[in-house]
């Protein structure tokens, strides 16, 4: 099994985000495509490196539910007016803490995101899935790949 840790946010917290909402969930091509784009015009037009300027500096990829569809975005910690960027609420818990390593920085996310909802949430008996998002960081690591982690919220099952 995939190593994890449990961490508790004992305070709500906010993120701001650029992203694109999902019509079909399972159309894993289309929506990788539209995830793409969306990235690449919001570091062209340069509307992510004003919010990472704003904030501390780390992006984040967010998976997140609004109006009950499925989301996926771009953002920082904390919450920023800037133009187009969404504000998302993420709740005080219990957050599920996966690392993982790659050599890939713009695959790293996704990789970690995969192996999270392809099974390993299903391994994971005494914790279950409780949403309404999930964040991801990516960052350097000292040995020339990169180090990321996905947090996402749950609550303890009883036994």
């Amino acid at each position: 099994m995939t190593n994890y840790s449990i961490k508790t946010i004992s305070d709500n917290y906010k993120m701001t985000a650029f992203g694109v909402p999902f019509e079909d969930f399972n159309d894993w091509a289309g929506n990788a495509a539209k995830t793409a784009a969306r990235k690449a015009e919001i570091t062209e037009n340069g509307k992510l490196a004003e919010l990472l300027a704003l904030a501390d500096g780390q992006e984040y990829q967010i998976n997140y539910v609004i109006g009950g569809k499925a989301w996926r975005g771009f953002g920082v910690m904390g919450e920023f007016e800037v133009e187009d960027a969404v504000v998302l609420d993420f709740l005080a818990g219990d957050y599920l803490v996966v690392p993982g390593t790659g050599a890939d920085k713009d695959r790293l996310a996704d990789e970690i995101t995969g192996k999270v909802f392809g099974g390993m949430l299903q391994e994971i008996t005494d914790y279950k899935y409780v949403g309404p998002g999930n964040a991801t960081f990516v960052e350097a690591a000292e040995n020339g790949d990169f180090y990321g982690e996905m947090c996402l919220r749950v609550k303890k099952v009883n036994g």
